[in-house]
């Protein structure tokens, strides 16, 4: 029997690479994502390549009803959902107090309100199947708090944390949770953010949206908690947990602003 996926913020970046994974494994998809016209030409892309059916809902997530709206209109067209990917995200950098008030309270909007919906609705068919997965995008930020990326950190800490608490609760009923925590990858984020990846602190560090999704989508499939992408990003992950944590929020800054300096 096919299975499909529904990837949110499928248009490029790991939402993209994450889809074409899927489709190279014979899943159909439900792409997502603000821009229909890139979707569309996701769509085609990933079609055309894998024979496979992909369908697009273009939606704001940032917005109060675009989760229930996602998840009508995947009822309407009839097509079960197997596999939930809330990859969508969104950050801001610099000082909370100079931010812009409504582009802090979009990323929470996004990275933790809509991703909480989503899961929620989708799950609900899931359970009375008790089949299904869902990946969660987090990030290596969720370990640590971040200074000059404050809400942007504490939001990824959100998705570790809830994927790891409702993972608990369903497995008895049959439903894998997974939580991907990548490091800095180059996609469009870091493109829109040149700060953080123009570093010497990243040369060497940032792996391919490719490589990210590939390692993923197999941690998913093993039935894994946590996937943390590159041996460099699991040692430092995991080494914030041995930190006191105010000495952890002194290095964390410490690094942003070092990023930042060296795009001087």
């Amino acid at each position: 029997m096919e299975k499909t996926a529904i990837i949110t913020g499928a248009s490029s970046g790991i939402g993209f690479a994450l889809a074409d994974v899927f489709a190279r494994h014979e899943h159909d998809l439900v792409l997502v994502a603000r821009d229909a016209e890139r979707l569309d030409a996701a769509k085609a892309q990933i079609e055309g390549k894998y024979g496979i059916m992909a369908h697009v809902i273009a939606a704001d997530l940032r917005k109060p009803f675009a989760p229930a709206e996602i998840f009508q209109a995947t009822q309407s067209a009839g097509v079960q959902i197997d596999v939930l990917v809330n990859n969508a995200g969104f950050a801001e950098y610099g000082p909370f107090h100079e931010a812009d008030r409504e582009r802090q309270l979009d990323t929470i909007a996004l990275n933790i309100t809509a991703l909480t919906a989503l899961c929620h609705l989708f799950l609900q068919p899931m359970i009375r199947r008790r089949a299904g997965k869902i990946l969660n995008v987090a990030s290596t930020a969720a370990f640590q708090p971040g200074p000059l990326m404050g809400v942007y950190y504490a939001s990824k800490s959100y998705v570790l944390s809830f994927s790891e608490a409702i993972r608990n609760e369903l497995s008895p009923l049959g439903i894998d949770i997974t939580v991907l925590c990548p490091g800095p990858t180059k996609t469009e984020f870091f493109e829109k953010q040149p700060k953080l990846l123009d570093s010497r602190l990243l040369s060497g560090g940032t792996m391919s949206a490719e490589d990210v999704a590939e390692i993923g989508y197999k941690g998913l499939m093993q039935g894994k908690a946590v996937v943390i992408p590159g041996a460099r990003n699991k040692v430092l992950a995991w080494s914030t947990r041995l930190a006191p944590r105010s000495l952890l929020v002194k290095i964390s800054r410490w690094t942003l602003e070092q990023r930042k300096k060296s795009e001087g």
